[in-house]
């Protein structure tokens, strides 16, 4: 019973630090648009599951690195719940796939609004410290946990779905809370600083990532104006050329037809 209690009030301070009501109903607008399309809905665990994975990975990487005995039962015990979400998400996300109508038209990709959890983010954790992957986890699974309470509260249609982020969210929740404690632990002192230095990474990530999206559209975006534009007046010059062609055979000019002393 207590340790139900625990469980609520850790999933009230997740969802307390999305922001006012305000801007968490904006949200739950955003998500709702995201989640509602049954194949998006698919698509979005499937992602999820491929995340858990390998961040399940990670860790075990992670276990076998370090020489702290109490992280390396508590990254393989993480490592196994990430194995384990992947399962979730991926049976899920499968059942919904099979369950839509033969040619079901799918919705537009909305990875922005769905980010899900992303683990290590792609860390190299042979040359990251105790701490930095502390740090660096418990920020992820702190987002990750806001994120998933946001997208149960929008999952009353589909209960078997909210069931499964309600499972995950458990397990998030004590991620949350065990690297933050362990962190402490292990740099007593620079916990804070750590938190700071990770946040700045994710940051940077986070504007690589929305960088490289925004080259894509703006790419996308010339290469038509470029087809649409550009292209005709090429297009409209070459049928104004091709109407002062003579037809048929032009004659050559006599100095033309001599012998080929030259390559040009």
């Amino acid at each position: 019973m207590f340790g139900d209690w625990r469980a609520r009030q850790r999933k009230r301070n997740v969802l307390s630090s999305a922001g006012p009501p305000s801007m968490r109903s904006l949200i739950s607008g955003l998500h709702w648009l995201a989640w509602r399309d049954p194949k998006r809905r698919a698509q979005n665990l499937l992602r999820f599951a491929e995340v858990e994975a390998d961040g399940g990975r990670d860790l075990v990487r992670a276990a076998e690195v370090t020489r702290d005995a109490t992280l390396r039962k508590l990254f393989l015990k993480h490592a196994l719940d990430e194995a384990r979400h992947a399962d979730l998400f991926r049976g899920r996300g499968l059942a919904l796939i099979r369950a839509l109508p033969p040619g079901a038209a799918g919705g537009v990709q909305a990875d922005w609004l769905t980010p899900g959890e992303r683990g290590l983010d792609d860390l190299r954790v042979e040359q990251e410290g105790d701490a930095a992957l502390l740090a660096f986890l418990h920020l992820s699974e702190k987002s990750a946990a806001r994120d998933f309470a946001n997208y149960i509260a929008v999952l009353d249609a589909d209960p078997s779905t909210k069931t499964v982020f309600e499972k995950v969210l458990h397990d998030e929740t004590f991620h949350m809370t065990y690297t933050r404690r362990e962190l402490s632990r292990v740099a007593p002192r620079a916990a804070g600083w750590r938190l700071w230095a990770a946040r700045g990474r994710r940051f940077w990530k986070a504007y690589l990532r929305l960088a490289s999206a925004l080259a894509g559209v703006l790419g996308a975006v010339v290469l038509t104006a470029q087809y649409f534009l550009i292209l005709p007046l090429f297009a409209l010059a070459a049928k104004r050329s091709a109407r002062r062609e003579g037809v048929g055979w032009t004659a050559v000019a006599p100095e033309r037809n001599g012998g080929l002393e030259r390559q040009y």
